[in-house]
This record gives C-alpha cells, structure tokens and sequence, in this order.
C-alpha cells in the first residue's frame, strides 16, 4: 500500500461477477460461467426509444449492491461496467448516495446501454435533478444531499425471443470530494499501423520506473476523419475518446477484427475509429465522449476497463511503470499547455510515458496526422488542465493477464 494524497479524497469500488454476486441483492440474476446472467425474470417492462419511438416488452432482472461507504462527503459519482448485451438485451444502471444507515438521495439512472444500437438506442438520461443532486450525463453530481456512501442497481433486459441473454462481469463506482474545479462532463467535452501491436512485458510498478519509458501505443489521428462520416457526433473532430480507445485496444492486440467493421462505407482512413465511435454514442447528448460507454465498449473486447479518477502524475506513473497506457481527460485553453495549442473545453489523450524528466508523453489525437500525434508536454501544466478540467479522470484498459500497480490506502483503483 502506498501513501495517499491527503488532499484529495477519491476512492473506486468495483464488484466482479459471478464471485461477488453474494455481496449484493438479486432479482432474477443468478451466476453464470462469464458473469451475472438473466436467470428467472422478476419482471416484466414495456420500454419506448426516445429515439426511435418503438415500444418493446422486456423480461428483466436485477443486481442491486451493499451500500459501500466512501469515508468522506462526496460530490460526484461515476458508474462504469463492463457486460455484453446481445441484439435484443441492454442494462439499465442506476445510482443512489447514502450517509450512514440512511438514503439521502432517489434513484437515478446513469445509462441505458446496449452493445450495439439496433435493439435501443443507447443513451444517457436527461432531466433527472432535484434538491439532493442532479445527472449530467455519465456523472451523478451531489448538490444537496450528504452522500457518504452509495449504493448501484443493473437491471438486465432481454426480449423474450432473444436469441441470447446480457451478461454483467464487472461493475463499479468512483466517488470524488468537491475540492476540484472544473466540470468535464461529457456535454463540454469535444469530442500507428494498423493491426495489434505486442504488448510489453509487465514492470513491478514503481512509480520512479515510469521515468525515461514510453509505451509503443499505436498513433491515430482523429483528424483525418473530418470531412468523411457525420454520424455519431459530428465527425472526426469529436472523435477523440474513440479514437484513444482504439490506439489502446491495438495497444493490446485486442482491437475488433475486420469483419466487425466491414459494415463501413466508404471505409475511410481508418474504418475502426467510425465503429468505434457509433458503439461509444450517447443518443442523448449526442457525442462519443460518455465516460463509461467508451469503458464498456472497450470491456466488449475481452479486456477488464473502467473509469476512476487519479490525484496526480504520481499515481499515474504507475500505471505507466506497470505497462498500463492511460486515457486521460483534460480541458484547457490556448497556450495553457505549451505543445497543445488549440482549445478545448474537454479532451481525451493517451498518456503514453514520461521522460526521464518526468514530462508526460502523450499520444494527442487531435493532429492531422498520424504523424503529428505523439507529444512531449511540461508535467506540471497538463497535470493542472488534467486535474482541473476533469478531477483527474481516466479510463484503465487491460487484459486481465496484466496486473495492476498496488493502490494507494485510499484505493482509487
């Protein structure tokens, strides 16, 4: 175990099925040889797409969690899981905050999630906010409630004459204090060769061993897309969460075969970034950026994913020491990060290794090019538009075969 940052409270819980179904309370769910699957529905659910109008009947069942206690008053709370939904199945996953033996705030939910979008569109849910908190997208913000605990709730869905039934294999939650600034909600956020590329051999994780090592993560430019396909966000200049998690996927050999993306047309420069984004798109708000979908679709892959928050450079260096490429979220304006020079309002790039200074290496998909996509930024004003713009948000990908780096007492992975 390693110190914690005092100044920064964050912890990430997550639950592993089937092991962990024991843990929490089952409706219908039962555990299967991958992970929680649609046993004996406790429930029947007529749901209409928003947006495509057609009402369908559901057999559904549920996972609800223990109440897990955070150890401090949280202010922002971010779901991510990983499942598989068949054509016909989806998850709902919901939230509630609690503060001792008390729940302090409703239901609400944070995703409608499909692996693809011919069974619902998948989407957030807009709307939802009251005295106790409010949904922005992928993040439940507490506004008026004291929330020192929470409590999360799957419901698997599945079409009677489905073929095949939802698996859920992981689930989780971050929880963060109030003491950053910044939003990164996805609604400000913007949006190699090819073929997999061998991993390199697991470190011991040592934060002073990230130093001088860059992992070879594949370079794809975003940018390259603009001007072709329009769907799922507006193009390649939104594409940059998408994009981060195809070079990570490739990273790991583990990105979608070919046949997978046959189905573009006219395939473009890099047809695996266009599937990629519309299997991350958020129907609601209507971007590829949703933190936790872009964890699930890369969960969909055979490797474990998920979204926490980091405190610093310093945490993140052992996952770089341990071989673990990061996608960081970051926001900032012109000149703010010498080597970054446009604006964002919310931006995910690939920290890819550190100098033997300690300078961050990052794959930046928005460039031109492949070329233009490796960058060498100054350490401490990308860790302040990091941690500033999104309370130090990333997603961890990576085969199981790969260990994490020990977390700190205040585990935050």
């Amino acid at each position: 175990m390693t110190a914690v940052d005092p100044g920064r409270d964050v912890t990430c819980h997550r639950f592993r099925f089937p092991a962990d179904l024991h843990l929490g309370a089952a409706d219908g769910v039962a555990a299967g040889p991958d992970g929680l699957v649609l046993a004996a529905p406790a429930d029947r659910v007529e749901h209409t797409d928003p947006h495509s109008g057609d009402t369908a009947g559901y057999d559904a069942a549920t996972w609800t969690s223990p109440v897990v206690p955070v150890g401090f008053a949280a202010a922002e709370l971010v779901p991510s899981w990983t499942a598989d939904a068949p054509p016909g199945c989806w998850l709902r996953v919901e939230l509630r905050g609690w503060a001792g033996e008390t729940a302090t705030t409703g239901w609400y939910e944070l995703g409608r999630w499909a692996a693809d979008d011919t069974t619902i569109h998948r989407s957030s849910v807009p709307g939802q906010a009251d005295g106790a908190a409010r949904v922005a997208a992928d993040t439940l913000l507490v506004t008026g409630a004291t929330v020192t605990g929470w409590q999360v709730r799957v419901t698997l869905l599945r079409r009677p004459d489905a073929p095949a039934g939802p698996v859920l294999r992981t689930l989780g939650v971050v929880a963060s204090a109030g003491d950053r600034t910044g939003s990164g909600t996805p609604a400000t956020r913007a949006g190699a060769p090819d073929g997999p590329v061998a991993p390199p051999a697991p470190r011991s994780g040592a934060a002073g061993d990230a130093r001088g090592r860059v992992l070879d993560v594949p370079r794809y430019a975003q940018r390259l897309h603009a001007g072709g396909e329009t769907r799922w966000g507006g193009g390649g200049d939104s594409w940059c969460s998408p994009t981060c998690v195809s070079m990570v996927l490739d990273f790991w050999g583990a990105g979608p075969t070919p046949d997978r993306y046959a189905w573009v047309a006219p395939p473009g420069p890099r047809p695996v970034v266009v599937h990629a984004a519309r299997h991350c798109y958020d129907h609601a708000y209507a971007g590829a950026g949703n933190w936790p979908f872009n964890t699930a679709y890369a969960g969909l892959h055979g490797v474990d994913a998920f979204v926490t928050r980091l405190r610093s450079l310093a945490e993140a260096e052992r996952f770089v020491a341990a071989g673990i490429p990061l996608i960081v979220s970051a926001a900032f304006s012109r000149g703010q990060v010498p080597g970054l020079d446009y604006d964002t309002r919310g931006h995910l790039i690939v920290l890819v290794g550190f100098t033997a200074d300690g300078d961050p290496v990052l794959n930046d998909p928005y460039a031109p090019d492949d070329e233009g996509v490796r960058r060498t930024v100054p350490r401490a004003a990308f860790e302040a538009a990091w941690q500033g713009g999104s309370g130090g948000v990333v997603y961890v990908v990576r085969p199981e075969s790969v260990p994490l780096p020990p977390a700190p007492a205040q585990a935050n992975w």
